[in-house]
């Protein structure tokens, strides 16, 4: 079992329960949960009704709630298409549910009519909601989802988790340096998630950040959340993507290249097999980065290491073995960190 989080996403809703302490406890997650499966917004986000997408938005907006509602990769639907003798590739619906592109060509209308039918949608639901052509060729991601998509790959699970936020998420802040501290249990299981985060202003009147949190194993739930430097006002458990998402306010509009501090920590419930490693992940360079891992007694690693990534779920390269110290803990200091993934990695002499 592993756990990545994002660097300065600030990793994927339902409506967050909040407390005066900026705490929410696990029957607080769980009403977030049941909130979010009937489909509730956040507290501080208008109602679709209220704001309904830009035009240009509004047919990716509908195709992604459509595929979510029917539970359909875009690998079965292109299979779909394909045995109704209309070939659009994955690569294509991918670029049409992020509006990069959008069907013009008859070929395409036509596919668009029979996407209505295969996800149970009345005639012209899809197919009133396209804009005006564009000119030729892709329109480029935006700065923001472009950098992550460089790290993360396609259709990755915080682009699943976030949703449209994907495609803007955090382009107001930067991360500087990053400290993460990993605590793992006498099972040698995940047992804490501590991070503390410097964020520098991009543009004036930046005020929040989005944080996704990652879990391999769907029993490592997070159990509480505890926000000791900024407040809390998100937190969406996500039980089909095991992930988790923050929404954390820094309680002041910053000025441009102003910084501040954003601290939290989670508490997980004991997941089925013992922790493996743990990984942060990064759209953009940061000054320093800090990893801490502190083992329990009972449950000590017979070896440690650390590498890096290029991209989320490519082979781990400058792999170096790293050692423990006295307190059952080990360590990895990185600066001038470009993009990527960092991670550490250990091993349990499980024996006979």
């Amino acid at each position: 079992m592993s756990s990545r989080m994002e660097a300065g996403v600030g990793l994927p809703d339902a409506e967050g329960a909040r407390s005066a302490s900026g705490a929410t406890n696990a029957r607080d997650l769980r009403k977030a949960l049941k909130a979010g499966a009937a489909g509730t917004p956040p507290h501080d986000e208008p109602s679709a009704a209220e704001t309904p997408p830009p035009a240009s938005d509004a047919f990716p907006a509908a195709l992604r709630e459509a595929l979510g509602r029917r539970g359909l990769s875009l690998e079965r639907v292109s299979e779909r298409l394909r045995a109704r003798g209309i070939g659009v590739s994955q690569a294509t619906l991918s670029s049409w549910q992020r509006g990069r592109s959008q069907p013009e060509r008859a070929r395409s209308l036509r596919a668009v009519e029979v996407l209505e039918e295969i996800l149970e949608l009345p005639g012209g639901a899809l197919r009133s909601l396209l804009g005006p052509r564009r000119p030729r060729g892709r329109v480029a991601p935006a700065r923001g989802e472009g950098a992550a998509l460089q790290v993360l790959g396609e259709d990755s699970v915080v682009e699943k988790a976030l949703g449209e936020r994907f495609r803007h998420f955090n382009q107001e802040t930067g991360s500087l340096l990053i400290h993460d501290v990993v605590t793992l249990g006498a099972s040698g299981t995940l047992s804490n998630l501590t991070t503390t985060n410097v964020l520098r202003a991009n543009r004036a009147g930046a005020d929040r950040a989005l944080f996704v949190l990652s879990f391999d194993d769907e029993q490592a739930e997070p159990l509480d959340i505890r926000v000791t430097s900024g407040r809390l006002g998100e937190a969406t458990y996500l039980k089909g993507l095991k992930s988790l998402v923050l929404e954390i306010h820094f309680g002041r509009e910053l000025a441009k290249l102003d910084t501040t501090v954003v601290s939290y920590a989670v508490d997980v419930s004991p997941s089925r097999e013992p922790a493996t490693h743990y990984e942060r992940w990064s759209r953009a360079n940061l000054h320093e980065y800090l990893q801490q891992v502190f083992f329990h007694p009972d449950a000590l690693p017979s070896g440690c290491r650390r590498y890096f990534r290029d991209q989320v779920g490519s082979p781990p390269r400058a792999q170096r073995r790293i050692s423990m110290n006295d307190s059952h803990s080990t360590h990895v200091l990185a600066s001038r960190c470009k993009p990527g993934v960092y991670g550490v990695a250990w091993d349990f002499d499980t024996g006979e």
